[in-house]
């Protein structure tokens, strides 16, 4: 299933705003873990979910990983695809070992 942004650039603004939502946090309190200034933290996020500005890959990597998703995850555009990057980052690392080896031997059987 698509998301409603699916023909937009960049999925960024979406994906944050769902794992935000999804973790409990306020844009301020996100901001603040991340390491953005207090003072300007909920401006900043505000602004990242809309989309008038993208993070940077730091900044998009210091967000992941307080809300423990994969930066990938950020840059999905099909919601099957952002949920199968959420699902595997849950899995510990024996577990993804194992997908990738089923995934090789689909793909290349």
């Amino acid at each position: 299933m698509q998301s409603p942004h699916a023909n937009s650039t960049c999925p960024v603004a979406l994906r944050l705003k769902q794992a935000r939502i999804r973790s409990g946090l306020s844009q301020r309190k996100l901001g603040i873990a991340a390491g953005i200034d207090e003072a300007s933290s909920s401006a900043r996020m505000n602004q990242y979910e809309r989309a008038k500005h993208v993070p940077d890959f730091d900044t998009l990597s210091k967000l992941a990983k307080v809300l423990d998703v994969p930066v990938s995850y950020f840059y999905c555009i099909d919601d099957a695809d952002a949920e199968f990057q959420l699902n595997f980052h849950q899995l510990h690392s024996g577990q993804q070992t194992q997908v990738k080896q089923l995934l090789k031997r689909i793909n290349f059987s």
